[in-house]
């Protein structure tokens, strides 16, 4: 399933993201608020429990969530900035990584990493990474997860183009996909359009 986040402060933040004279700091900075809202409208998803509790006024029973069964799983590099978002929200998950670049000449994506938490395969996995552009590498990062044993898994990403989600939804149609924009494409270059550039240039500043 796929759920385009619609609210003007994430298309204000988008706006500002996707402009070229944007720093890095800046740049950081709205990948990591944009995560963290992504993250809220996933957050819909997920139990909670009932636990007693007291208040300053008188014992009652309250919601909780269990953040260690969540897994922040960033794709590196991008993912690293929206990781950061997601750990504001839910500061008590664990972390993953799972590295690939995608070949300049075949666009395919290729594994350079890949290390998990214990017990992974029993938590919700958040899968993250700024842009969803061929869906090579979100699909292959997916693929390695699963054939690991992860079955909860949600891909949050900004921008993303139909390709892309064409590839995911063959792929992994058990993945529900949470994001900020559909784009018109990609060029021929296989970098989405309009798009935000390099995500990973643009966050780490080497351009």
């Amino acid at each position: 399933m796929i759920h385009e986040i619609k609210n003007p402060i994430v298309n204000h933040k988008l706006a500002q993201l996707r402009r070229k004279e944007t720093s890095s700091k800046d740049f950081r900075a709205l990948v990591e608020e944009i995560a963290a809202m992504l993250t809220y409208e996933v957050g819909k998803n997920f139990q909670t429990q009932t636990i007693e509790i007291e208040t300053p006024i008188k014992i009652c029973r309250a919601e909780f969530l269990d953040e260690k069964n969540f897994v922040v799983v960033p794709i590196l590099r991008a993912g690293l900035a929206m990781s950061n978002g997601v750990l504001k929200i839910l500061p008590n998950a664990s972390i993953g990584h799972v590295g690939l670049y995608r070949d300049e000449k075949t666009f395919k994506p290729v594994e350079y990493f890949f290390k998990m938490p214990p017990h992974f395969d029993e938590k919700i996995l958040l899968v993250v990474d700024p842009m969803l552009a061929t869906g090579g590498s979100a699909s292959a990062a997916l693929k390695l997860l699963k054939a690991r044993g992860a079955k909860k898994n949600f891909f949050l990403c900004i921008v993303y183009s139909p390709q892309g989600i064409e590839k995911i939804s063959a792929d992994h149609p058990d993945v529900e996909i949470y994001m900020a924009s559909i784009d018109e494409g990609l060029n021929e270059n296989c970098h989405i359009v309009p798009g935000l550039g390099d995500a990973g240039d643009r966050i780490f500043a080497t351009l």
